[in-house]
């Protein structure tokens, strides 16, 4: 078994320092996460060296929408995480006991180096609580000239954060609500927490974020407009802003939002943000990248994949420079 990182000894057990739950381990205990474990002598990561899922995906469907678009990523995930979002959308991995199977480091970098391929996304359940493995990849995936991503809650302490900030190239983070309240009723976590990570990201990474939109939960035009004016203010306007529709799951059964109101939405983050998206729809016309100068259509996408862009980083219509990596 892989000892797990950021722990201490404490009384008669153990403290996980990885995330803000700072979970107190007693002797066979398991972390919130449900996957770092006391077994008596130490702290052991349950879930390293595993997989649940691992498939060659469109980079948008992380999404990533201004990180070399049309391109495919190998994208990879095993079972945890440190949240308990009533609404997951993923819970079969993330709180689930979705089957997995065992993988070497070495087999997985063998099966990111194809052609077809820009490197590996750290993907499905929370990334983060993958920890052990992930760390052990990153710097052997940057010595192959792999890109790396992750897609992630982003709730983890600023010291393990910051030790494999270098290492990562892109991250998608998913903001559940800009309501301090909310974040803790509906996933144990902590918003500050997540802000003041995101921000720490932007300083290494390119970033995009996404909010999936939940009827009596997140959707008022208040509570995303204070989060529009916070990824303005504080990670930039042209920072990518996916809207994601929520649809029935896990512990929830409200009804999805209708696409009138995630139209409204759409128009309100407009208002502030250069590049905004709607996910989980059928419409393409929200997943098109639009010159915010021109409005000339830059990337052309059919539910979510971009099927026609244009060379570079600037608009050929008018010359406006656009935030892609590519």
């Amino acid at each position: 078994m892989q000892e797990g990182a950021y722990y201490k000894r404490e009384d008669y057990g153990f403290r996980c320092e990885l995330c803000p739950h700072s979970c107190f381990l007693d002797t066979g205990a398991i972390g919130l996460c449900g996957v770092r474990k006391n077994i008596g002598e130490k702290v052991v990561a349950l879930n390293y060296g595993t997989i649940a899922a691992l498939a060659l995906d469109p980079i948008e469907k992380k999404p990533l929408y201004h990180f070399y678009p049309g391109n495919y990523i190998l994208s990879a995930g095993t079972f945890g995480c440190n949240f308990h979002c009533g609404f997951c959308q993923n819970w079969a991995l993330a709180r689930g006991k979705a089957p997995t199977q065992e993988i070497t480091r070495g087999d997985l970098l063998s099966r990111v180096q194809r052609p077809d391929n820009i490197g590996l996304a750290f993907t499905y359940a929370e990334p983060l609580m993958w920890y052990e493995f992930v760390r052990d990849l990153l710097p052997r995936l940057k010595e192959k000239g792999q890109k790396t991503v992750l897609v992630t809650n982003g709730y983890i302490n600023p010291e393990p954060l910051e030790e494999i900030l270098p290492y990562i190239d892109a991250v998608n983070i998913d903001i559940k609500t800009f309501s301090t309240g909310t974040y803790f009723r509906y996933c144990g976590g902590n918003l500050n927490r997540v802000l003041k990570n995101s921000i720490l990201f932007s300083r290494y990474c390119h970033v995009e974020v996404t909010t999936l939109v939940i009827p009596g939960v997140n959707e008022s035009n208040a509570e995303i407009g204070r989060l529009v004016d916070w990824i303005s203010d504080k990670l930039g306007p042209e920072t990518p802003f996916h809207l994601s529709r929520y649809f029935p799951a896990y512990k929830f059964s409200t009804p999805p939002p209708s696409m009138e109101r995630l139209e409204e939405l759409y128009h309100l983050a407009g208002e502030k943000l250069s590049y905004v998206y709607l996910g989980n729809i059928a419409d393409p016309r929200y997943q098109h990248t639009y010159c915010p100068q021109c409005g000339y259509i830059v990337i052309k996408r059919d539910f979510g994949v971009s099927i026609d862009l244009c060379k570079g980083n600037t608009c050929p219509e008018c010359g406006q420079f656009i935030n892609i990596i590519n």
